[in-house]
């Protein structure tokens, strides 16, 4: 049994020296946590992230004339093995449905408390899809008026996956949630990925806002 697991690598891109640096110092104080390099660019933050050995990249949406949803992107398809969390004084709505359909794993408000912060980095960390509920409800009238396509037909359960994605809960808590195995979760969730054509369960976020809003 391992009594010391290693800890959560982490990577900050925010382009607010004074934010990052107090930010650094709260996660270096936390035993849970290994920050494996921070920056304030884009450009940076291409160069740098290769080497860091990243497991969590805490992004801000305001990058200053950057675009943070270009660099996200670029990470993307260039194949990024780690998880993605903004953390943001606010993003437009149909802006964070783009981020969702990206990828991204996490979308965290920074008026939120430090103890907040710590506990949503370990929930991404731990593969939760974690966007705040309140905000969700925005996120479901923007799909609405964008409009959606074609939709698979799906299975009572598939939209009890769904609802409990929506809700941010992990495969164990879903399998608790539903009473059934969580390898039946598992393989729930990869029935979900192939009739909706997605790979990640951000993405299945996504497709349960714009096409399945009405059934979960």
């Amino acid at each position: 049994m391992n009594l010391n697991p290693q800890p959560i690598r982490l990577f900050l891109i925010d382009d607010h020296a004074l934010f990052r640096e107090g930010l650094l110092r709260l996660l270096n104080s936390d035993a849970r946590f290994a920050v494996t390099g921070a920056c304030g660019t884009a450009e940076a933050a291409l160069r740098e992230l290769p080497g860091a050995g990243a497991d969590v990249l805490i992004l801000d949406y305001d990058l200053g004339p950057e675009s943070s949803l270009e660099l996200v992107r670029r990470l993307t398809g260039d194949g990024f093995g780690g998880k993605i969390m903004m953390v943001t004084a606010g993003i437009p709505d149909r802006m964070a449905l783009e981020f969702i359909q990206l990828g991204v794993a996490g979308i965290f408000h920074k008026q939120h408390s430090p103890e907040e912060l710590t506990a949503a980095i370990m929930e991404v960390a731990q593969g939760r899809v974690l966007i705040e509920q309140g905000y969700l409800r925005n996120l479901v009238s923007t799909a609405t008026s964008m409009g959606a396509g074609s939709t698979a037909r799906l299975t009572e359960r598939d939209l009890a996956i769904l609802r409990s994605l929506v809700e941010g809960l992990a495969n164990k808590e879903i399998a608790a949630q539903l009473q059934i195995s969580e390898s039946a979760v598992k393989a729930s969730l990869q029935t979900l990925f192939a009739k909706t054509g997605v790979r990640t369960r951000a993405q299945l976020v996504r497709v349960a806002l714009e096409q399945y809003k009405d059934s979960i």
